[in-house]
């Protein structure tokens, strides 16, 4: 390369390496979003595709496309399956095998208990042997089952995950899991011997365990405060007690590898009596021994144990006498075997500490710890009595996660559980992890998820969001669905806390196809409708169309529609046509009776209007009925009810109107007219004389002489038509305000001295124009009648309150003095 001019060969050098460098990264993004992103699965009768993008997909599942029959493993398989799951051989020298001591009457009368086809619950302290027994009585019953062998880990497992590991130990599925009538039925035939430690169930819930697995023997290991059985469960019960003086100082010996002395001696006697006899009490104090040998012979064995030999001028000191540890630190051992250990090993535990005893397998501690060597801190802590097996992975001994947070290894606690959040998020997002090594893995994320829900820092709760959105995804793919909602639940909460919504909408989606799948339908309803409604404010569509199909399936599977009829919030949904029509352009029509129609034989009452109120009342009135027969219908049930209603009042209302009648003969019909609604209000009266007086009679008086019933205005003075001569009275448009107005009852007009409401005179055969319809007839007064303006009344008045008020006005009834007096 020129260093001169660098201009060519730069430029041609850096399209080169550019294209290298794109075709060895672009591989991996397609390679991680197909891999990574759908996997598709069957669930009962579900097909379920884990998409992480916009939510896992549920459909049912089609007739052609459903799993075969899973088969049984065979005796080779079972054996495999066996290696695989089992915790990994740690790195480094192997340790001395210990023997089962004082454990012999005990593991054969497990061994013939199991044989009877008996389940027995094996009881002791933690640190009392329980594991090693139970793995030696396994390998006793190899050939007592068709099945064999089942090892499973109770270790923070419901009845549910049990029942499903004991599936998946038996048979051979691929990407199937049953449902619950799928899984009590397959697991109903197992006949095994299922080897179960660390159980931490009790009472009913290990009896539904028992009832669904008749045909398995179990061998349960557990401490004693965990819930004992029910009275009729019939399980044995075995109790472990400590080993003997004898038998400690033996197991001591064969963690040393020698013979103690005298004082060793004494020493072991004095923890014996200290530790009742547990034997992971002699396998830590055996590791101090054997601490004790190397720092005789070689004080700086163990880094920062001795600094100040380090500055002896003569370079290394001689075999230095080390005192026995005390019987306080015999007792717990942990702070002072972990000051031995390499400094890799002691970050080990502080990452320990920090998830709550849950160690990270050793693969991941180089990333983790900073040393490429990291790995072999396994081997040196299990060789110390500080790790215990758990299943597929190793975790903190008994008591060994308190006595480090009392030495100060938690003081960093969280700092450690976000870098383990921050590792393991982009670990189990990695193309590479298969969904089996993500859910070996599932009880430390979700120990590291836990410390950093409260979210007292920033940037912790968006860590543990970011974990759960890629580690949910691969638990579901891999079958173990108690830590899929254990990581949807914790990561919910996470978004909540930290404001992240469209993460929020995503566990709230994930957590309602779960429970879909597990056939809770009241709680898949009410998270895919959260979820749908936050994703509708988010505008995400694709989301939105992922929650809406689940909903519809759970709509489905209840036999219904959504509850309530209504959509979810933020869904988009068509128009909703309503049966109800715009109000019409001139305004608001008064609410009409529905009375049945009339033949001419029967009256109708006839309201007195002016013409152009008539016109333009009579115009609003038939925009309104036409609407109506449009199919405008506010609501059918109140409309049954009042068409009914209205039907009883209508015949009430003809039969007054028949009955007080004087002048049937000089009335001209109309149809379906009644008065307004409001008439209780604006002092207009259904078929009522008018006895107005002139002038300034007194409310309530005889009417005056030559007004015929109607107002004198003090207008302009028009004649009438079909009137002459100076007696004929000047009206206008509108009544005159200064007139006062009365309306007669059934006894003296002027006893009770209240004001009346101005009603309309019943018009003669010579002042009334009948206009037919095709619904009503209105009679039109001439100019120089009275025009009363009806007020336009509230469109949502129902027929009845006008069938009411026109009865109130009609007859010989009681006074009415609702309304308010005319000025």
């Amino acid at each position: 390369m020129d260093p001169t001019n660098r201009e060519p060969e730069e430029y041609d050098r850096s399209d080169e390496d550019a294209g290298r460098r794109r075709q060895s990264r672009d591989p991996l993004t397609p390679e991680y979003g197909h891999q990574a992103r759908t996997v598709q699965l069957i669930s009962g009768d579900f097909v379920l595709t884990v998409n992480p993008v916009d939510g896992s997909e549920i459909e049912p599942c089609r007739p052609g496309a459903r799993p075969a029959a899973p088969v049984r493993h065979t005796a080779a398989e079972r054996a495999e399956r066996e290696r695989a799951t089992a915790p990994p051989v740690p790195p480094g020298p192997p340790g001395p095998p210990l023997p089962l001591l004082e454990r012999q009457e005990e593991r054969e009368r497990l061994v013939r208990l199991l044989a009877r086809g008996r389940s027995v619950r094996v009881t002791g302290p933690a640190g009392s042997g329980r594991t090693a027994l139970l793995n030696a009585v396994g390998d006793d019953c190899a050939d007592l089952a068709p099945d064999g062998v089942v090892r499973l880990s109770g270790y923070k497992r419901t009845t549910t995950d049990l029942l499903y590991g004991l599936f998946e130990a038996v048979y051979r599925a691929p990407l199937y899991r049953p449902d619950r009538e799928g899984l009590l039925a397959l697991v109903h035939g197992i006949g095994a011997v299922v080897v179960l430690d660390d159980l931490e169930i009790g009472g009913t819930a290990l009896q539904e365990l028992l009832d669904a697995t008749p045909e398995c023997a179990f061998l349960f290991g557990t401490t004693p405060d965990v819930a004992a059985p029910t009275a009729d469960s019939g399980i044995e019960e075995v109790f472990l007690a400590g080993l003997g003086r004898s038998s400690s100082i033996e197991l001591l010996e064969r963690v040393v590898e020698r013979t103690l002395t005298d004082e060793e001696a004494n020493w072991a006697g004095d923890l014996w009596f200290e530790s009742e006899g547990l034997p992971l009490r002699f396998v830590q104090a055996g590791a101090l021994l054997r601490q004790r040998d190397q720092l005789r012979t070689d004080p700086e064995a163990f880094d920062g144990y001795d600094d100040e030999a380090a500055d002896a001028p003569f370079g290394k000191p001689g075999p230095a006498d080390v005192p026995l540890p005390s019987l306080g630190e015999g007792a717990a051992p942990a702070a002072l075997l972990a000051s031995r250990v390499s400094e890799a090993a002691r970050d080990t535990l502080r990452f320990a500490v920090a998830l709550g005893g849950e160690l990270p397998h050793q693969a991941h501690l180089p990333a983790l710890v900073g040393d490429t060597h990291a790995d072999a801190a396994l081997g040196e802590l299990f060789l110390c009595g500080l790790l215990s097996p758990a299943g597929p992975r190793y975790r903190l001994a008994a008591g060994v996660l308190a006595q480090l947070e009392a030495s100060g290894y938690g003081a960093d606690a969280a700092a450690h559980a976000l870098t383990a959040a921050q590792h393991y998020a982009w670990w189990s997002g990695h193309p590479s992890v298969t969904p089996e090594r993500a859910v070996a893995e599932a009880d430390a994320v979700l120990a590291s998820m836990t410390l950093l829900v409260p979210g007292d820092q920033a940037g912790r709760t968006s860590a543990a969001v970011l974990l759960a959105r890629s580690a949910a995804p691969a638990f579901a793919a891999g079958l173990q669905w108690g830590a899929w909602e254990k990581v949807l639940r914790t990561g919910q909460e996470a978004a909540r806390i930290a404001g992240e919504v469209a993460e929020e909408a995503y566990f709230h989606h994930e957590l309602g196809v779960l429970a879909l799948c597990a056939g809770n339908l009241d709680r898949a309803r009410a998270e895919l409708e959260t979820s749908i409604g936050m994703r509708g404010a988010l505008a995400d569509k694709a989301g939105a169309v992922a929650g809406r199909r689940a909903l519809a399936l759970v709509a489905d599977r209840s036999g219904g529609p959504v509850p309530g009829g209504r959509a979810p919030f933020g869904e988009l949904v068509p128009t909703a046509r309503h049966e109800e029509s715009a109000p019409p352009p001139g305004g608001v029509p008064a609410a009409m009776p529905l009375f049945p129609r009339q033949t001419e034989e029967q009256p109708t009452l006839v309201s007195r209007q002016g013409v152009p109120a008539a016109r333009a009342a009579r115009a609003r009135v038939l925009g309104g009925r036409a609407a109506v027969f449009r199919g405008a219908r506010r609501n059918m049930v109140a409309v049954g009810a009042g068409a009914l209603l209205a039907a009883v009042l209508g015949t009430v209302v003809t039969l007054g109107a028949t009955s007080g009648s004087e002048d049937p003969e000089g009335r001209n019909v109309t149809t379906e007219q009644s008065a307004d609604e409001d008439d209780s209000e604006s002092g207009l009266s259904a078929d009522e004389p008018t006895d107005d007086a002139s002038g300034g009679g007194e409310p309530g008086g005889p009417p005056a002489p030559g007004t015929s019933g109607r107002a004198t205005p003090s207008g302009s003075e028009t004649p009438s038509p079909g009137t002459s001569g100076p007696d004929a009275s000047p009206t206008s448009g509108a009544p005159s305000s200064d007139s006062p107005s009365s309306r007669p009852t059934s006894g003296n007009p002027s006893s009770t001295g209240k004001p009346t409401k101005p009603t309309p005179t019943r018009p003669t055969p010579t002042e009334t124009t009948t206009e037919p319809s095709p619904t009503e007839t209105t009679t039109e007064p001439s100019p120089s009648e009275t025009t009363t303006e009806p007020e336009t009344s509230n469109s949502a008045s129902g027929p009845a309150e006008s069938a009411t008020a026109s009865a109130t006005t009609t007859g010989s009834g009681p006074e009415s003095s609702d309304g308010p007096p005319v000025a």
